[in-house]
């Protein structure tokens, strides 16, 4: 049986149960959960939900807003749902085992207002693969690529719905075709560096369902400053959620 944790995040105001030696959320995942936008008494879907914590947090920053997490792995699927239940978020929360590339035989079309994602970054011949096959999974693209997670977006989709994700910057070009593709629209988007020395290392996109072209790049998102530390951005974002969750229970 693997060993798992329980850990403290958004200043201890949640708690989340992550394998000790399996998959564990990164930093990307707070900064997603940072960039959403949702309208009260919506419908969310997080695909490929890992430990569930884009929903948990983002049900505490959108109380009114009703959470679906989507994950293909069981034994991830299941702390998710305990980590669910643990925060008192049964409520908000509903936690599905499936894999979005079948997502017609789960989810009906056009049933969520938005769809959120923090998709494998690594194509399948792109270096060594994990031989864990928890964090293999999430790392590569091995049961979904952008391409087919936006597919499942769009499906899902209700018109004028909207997309959230985060990707390598590198992998821009790529990311807006794939957006296109599927009728997703960029709307939004946002630059993350490490450090102001650095070329970006991810950006924030927003993509919305059958609109017209009108991009709004955001001011960039610096992590660490000189010192290594968080910067005020990056400790602001923390603050927010933080005083977010505060208020989740129940």
């Amino acid at each position: 049986m693997d060993e798992e944790t329980l850990d403290e995040i958004l200043a201890g105001r949640l708690r989340i149960f992550q394998k000790k030696k399996g998959y564990r959320f990164s930093l990307d995942a707070i900064l997603l959960a940072h960039f959403v936008a949702l309208k009260s008494k919506s419908k969310a879907m997080d695909l490929g939900t890992g430990s569930g914590v884009i929903p948990l947090i983002l049900a505490t920053h959108f109380p009114q807003v009703a959470w679906t997490g989507l994950e293909i792995q069981t034994g991830l699927a299941q702390l998710a749902q305990k980590s669910v239940q643990l925060n008192c978020l049964q409520n908000r929360i509903n936690i599905v085992q499936g894999d979005a590339r079948k997502i017609k035989t789960i989810f009906p079309e056009h049933t969520f207002d938005a769809v959120t994602f923090n998709p494998p970054y690594r194509r399948i011949n792109s270096g060594r693969i994990n031989p864990d096959p928890e964090k293999a999974i999430a790392r590569h693209e091995i049961n979904g690529s952008l391409q087919e997670f936006l597919q499942t977006a769009k499906y899902l989709l209700k018109p004028a719905g909207k997309v959230f994700t985060i990707y390598p910057a590198k992998r821009l070009a790529e990311l807006v075709s794939c957006f296109r593709a599927n009728s997703l629209e960029p709307k939004r988007m946002k630059f993350v560096f490490s450090d102001e020395d650095s070329a970006a290392a991810f950006v924030l996109a927003e993509g919305r369902s059958g609109s017209r072209e009108e991009l709004k790049i955001e001011s960039s998102l610096i992590v660490y400053g000189k010192d290594k530390k968080y910067t005020s951005q990056m400790n602001g974002i923390f603050r927010n959620l933080a005083e977010a969750a505060s208020g989740g229970d129940g």
